[in-house]
């Protein structure tokens, strides 16, 4: 069973916003239809960026793929490794460097930013789940994908078919039946009421 956690909020927000929360517990016999993979991908590939240049490259690599075994053993830590496998898939999220022509690109971890939380909406919108994973060894995770020297990974979104909690255990139990936590809006407000 899950716990409920629809945000709490000081005013309505959209549901397919109040409902996304990060499980561990992902369904290890759900995959993830081609239908869902594009439509995912193609909501991040549709995200804004500064002078449209789209710095955000993704890499899909589906629980069946031969590098998804190799990536959950050398390139995940802590617990991470007891959960993320069992998502249908795993998303690399990485960002240029520099244009074409040398040019830094001071934007583009932004950019790539609301790339993956385009992802993330469209995935809830979908009825499936993500979760971000930064407890990665990039390094690992770049050699396996055989990424560019112009890509810096950013995080590995783990999506999937959530699970029940009591799949889990331990620490990662206490974590999926936690209340949802915030701070108040008053507290990250650094200027204006509304």
């Amino acid at each position: 069973m899950q716990p409920n956690k629809t945000a709490v909020t000081a005013a309505p927000i959209a549901p397919v916003l109040a409902e996304r929360w990060s499980p561990r517990s992902f369904d290890r016999e759900y995959l993830l239809t081609q239908h869902e993979a594009l439509s995912i991908l193609e909501a991040g590939r549709w995200a804004p960026s500064a002078n449209n240049l789209q710095p955000w490259r993704f890499a899909y690599i589906s629980r069946e793929d031969k590098l998804h075994d190799e990536i959950c053993k050398r390139g995940l830590t802590g617990f991470n490794q007891a959960w993320a496998p069992d998502a249908s898939a795993l998303i690399a999220v990485s960002v240029l460097k520099k244009t074409a022509d040398g040019k830094d690109l001071p934007k583009a971890m932004y950019d790539a930013g609301l790339a993956a939380s385009m992802m993330l909406v469209q995935a809830q919108e979908l009825g499936l789940y993500t979760h971000h994973l930064a407890g990665i060894v990039r390094e690992e995770i770049q050699q396996i994908l055989n990424l560019d020297e112009n890509l810096e990974l950013l995080v590995l979104i783990a999506v999937g078919k959530i699970a029940p909690a009591e799949q889990l255990e331990g620490p990662a139990y206490e974590r999926e039946v936690a209340p949802r936590v915030r701070l108040d809006l008053d507290e990250i407000m650094i200027y204006g009421k509304p």
